[in-house]
């Protein structure tokens, strides 16, 4: 298995890195990598100087931000309730239907997610006006200071389960005896849960951590995509995934759309270095 692996891996992900020459050239389809005229970093400034640019990373670094505060501590904290529920039929069925999102494609969650927010018959609006906390119906996609939110809200309920098996596989490592320790000196379930469980599965968090904080330029693509489709919402919407999707494949300007991800990507390894060497002075990285 590990040498299928490895050539599919070689092939997938190492062979196609070629393409990023784009980046510097002023590409011609027509002409090929090694025809094209050789620029430098010419689009590389291009894209630092577009009137779009401090819009685009407002944008990709706060809706990182938001999803990582918000978004990973959640399977973090579900894994710990799950732990201590002593029923396993009822913790079976909240780990399924906690998970069961994650195997669904952004577009039906998507579509789910339009529906429920629907100013026709859409449930949460429906329920807003039952509370009487609205008299009319707020079309929540077309206003930009609800977007972040629901973009946020919608990516923890559809990975939060996916995300929690990791950690209980990490809580079922736990010694037991360290529980029986702290139960004949009269902890608490709660004491339990924050002196012994949190501390033993803080390696496998930092790990998760650092991968997030080396990721912290990829605030999305599909979900904003699909969410963020109403060009009232590009203010708030646009990054630098779909930025990218939209100069380099609906414009056909790939030499410049390439660019602006190999930026990206600098940054991400750059971000993914340094998360790895605080780590490591904390005693768990990745290398």
């Amino acid at each position: 298995m590990i040498i299928p692996s490895i050539a599919f891996i070689f092939v997938f992900s190492y062979i196609p890195m070629y393409g990023v020459l784009m980046a510097f050239q002023d590409y011609n389809m027509f002409e090929g990598f090694w025809a094209s005229p050789w620029v430098g970093f010419k689009h590389f400034k291009m894209f630092v100087e577009a009137p779009e640019f401090w819009q685009i990373m407002r944008n990709t670094i706060m809706i990182s931000l938001l999803k990582l505060f918000f978004g990973f501590p959640a399977p973090i904290i579900l894994a710990l309730l799950l732990n201590e529920v002593r029923s396993m039929v009822f913790k079976r069925i909240v780990q399924t239907v906690s998970y069961l999102p994650h195997f669904l494609s952004w577009v039906i969650v998507a579509g789910f997610a339009m529906s429920m927010l629907s100013t026709d018959n859409g449930s949460i609006n429906i329920l807003l006006q039952k509370l009487h906390l609205i008299e009319e119906p707020i079309n929540f996609l077309s206003m930009p200071e609800y977007f972040w939110t629901i973009v946020v809200t919608t990516g923890i309920w559809k990975d939060i389960g996916f995300a929690t098996i990791v950690y209980l596989a990490a809580i079922a490592g736990v010694d037991p005896h360290l529980y029986e320790s702290a139960s004949i000196d009269g902890a608490s379930r709660f004491r339990m849960m924050i002196l012994i469980t949190l501390p033993c599965i803080m390696p496998v968090v930092i790990i998760f951590l650092i991968l997030a904080v080396g990721g912290i330029l990829n605030a999305g693509f599909d979900d904003l995509l699909l969410l963020g489709n109403n060009p009232i919402l590009r203010d708030v919407s646009d990054v630098i995934d779909t930025y990218v999707y939209r100069i380099g494949i609906l414009s056909n300007r790939y030499s410049y759309a390439t660019a602006a991800g190999l930026f990206k990507a600098v940054i991400s390894v750059g971000m993914l270095v340094l998360a790895n060497r605080v780590a490591r002075r904390l005693g768990s990285s990745l290398w």
